[in-house]
């Protein structure tokens, strides 16, 4: 009963923002709740029957705890686990007042969650996982990790609380020296058999000797566009891909080691291959939508890599695209170490560094139509274009422009998401 006037106090919070603006008010919710309950957090996630799973890292996240959630549940178990907008503390306290009954409890299994790779380390003081997947590290925002160093040694003290399984990507040097330091847990390896593949995946460079690849139990052996071929633990597991690259490729391998150590000897990898084949991807990472009756796919950007890899696995021929970078980026110079010219036309840039991101396509040779910092000008200049004849329309957004688009056009909620 202590719990229950901070949540009703919370739940108030989240209604009366929500009249405001629909949609959104997940924040002060989970801050109002922090300041009042701030045990809450153990409280709750310490009383899973089979414990909490932590997916965190660079990149890849999302995807992989989505993936591994739907494994999870279709081998019976129910699961609690949070928003991929919702991976930071307050984001936590933000998801137990969506979830939990009035005094705090949340009828679940496990709790499989995403952290933020800046925010894990603290958050793993306060609730310890029984197992852990650290996807990998990349070169990110400078200004705020300042050096990829800094999230390893970060990921490396949530590796070492886990009790029970840690799993790693074999491919990154990160990975196995985070690795030598987690001696707690039983350590599993993901990857791919292609190590040519390995330098266009951006893994931050460590400037310590080169470390051996360790035995992988799960591989992404060939992609072809969209249909990717594993193997995980000597089974074959051939599907199509909710999301276009090489990347959500390591997402599947990883989400499929992940779950055959949660799952133990009741992991059925023919059921985690359908379910994977079923999946719709998450939401702005190649999801399609109809907006006012044409068909939008959304491209999520984050970082030098992810932009990088997001362009180059687009398809050939696109007519119609939207570049929107909003407030997330604070240094948009880090656009100048990209290279575009796999979009071959943008009709429209847009957001709060649109004269950043303007300059840069143009030094490449794209001339836009249509460039503003309005975005939903922006955007309705964009619908407005004649019709592309053999492409779909795209837009390529960083998380802020994501965020005020899917709001402006009224995709409010994360699950409404559709294959």
């Amino acid at each position: 009963m202590r719990y229950l006037p901070a949540i009703l106090i919370g739940r108030l919070t989240r209604f009366a923002v929500r009249l405001v603006r629909p949609g959104g008010g997940s924040a002060l919710p989970g801050l109002v709740l922090s300041k009042l309950a701030p045990g809450i957090l153990r409280s709750t996630f310490t009383r899973f029957p089979q414990g909490l799973v932590v997916i965190t890292g660079s990149a890849g996240k999302s995807t992989t705890t989505k993936m591994v959630v739907a494994i999870a549940r279709a081998h019976g178990l129910s699961v609690f686990t949070n928003p991929s907008t919702a991976n930071i503390r307050q984001g936590f306290f933000s998801s137990i007042l969506e979830k939990s009954n009035p005094l705090g409890k949340i009828r679940a299994d496990v709790a499989i969650l995403e952290m933020d790779e800046g925010h894990a380390a603290e958050l793993v003081q306060e609730i310890t996982p029984r197992q852990v997947t650290i996807m990998n590290v990349v070169e990110d925002q400078l200004d705020r990790f300042v050096d990829p160093a800094l999230v390893r040694e970060k990921l490396a003290v949530v590796a070492k609380s886990a009790t029970s399984h840690l799993i790693l990507n074999g491919d990154d040097q990160n990975c196995l020296l985070i690795a030598q330091e987690a001696m707690s847990a039983k350590v599993h390896w993901f990857g791919v058999s292609d190590k040519t593949l390995v330098p266009k995946l951006g893994y931050a460079p460590t400037y310590a000797e080169q470390l051996p690849t360790p035995n992988l139990t799960s591989t992404v052996l060939a992609l072809e566009d969209r249909e990717v071929k594993l193997v995980s633990h000597g089974k074959r597991v051939d599907f199509q891909l909710p999301s276009r690259g090489i990347h959500f490729a390591i997402d599947a391998a990883a989400a499929l080691e992940s779950s055959a150590q949660l799952l133990g000897d009741g992991f059925d990898v023919e059921l985690a291959r359908k379910t994977l084949a079923e999946l719709p991807p998450v939401f702005a990472r190649g999801e399609v939508v109809e907006v006012r009756g044409v068909p939008v796919e959304f491209i999520l950007v984050q970082n030098p890599i992810s932009t990088q890899l997001n362009i180059d696995n687009l398809p050939q021929g696109l007519e119609r695209v939207l570049f929107a970078i909003g407030r997330d980026v604070h240094d948009p110079s880090w656009l100048w170490t990209v290279d575009p010219r796999n979009l071959q036309t943008v009709d429209v840039v847009t957001g709060f560094n649109v004269a950043e991101a303007e300059l840069w396509l143009r030094h490449h040779g794209f001339t836009p139509g249509c460039s503003t910092d309005d975005l939903e000008a922006a955007f309705d200049y964009w619908l407005g274009l004649p019709e592309p004849v053999d492409s779909i329309r795209t837009v390529v957004f960083s998380a802020d422009a994501m965020r005020r688009i899917r709001r402006m056009l009224g995709f409010t909620s994360p699950e409404e998401v559709q294959r």
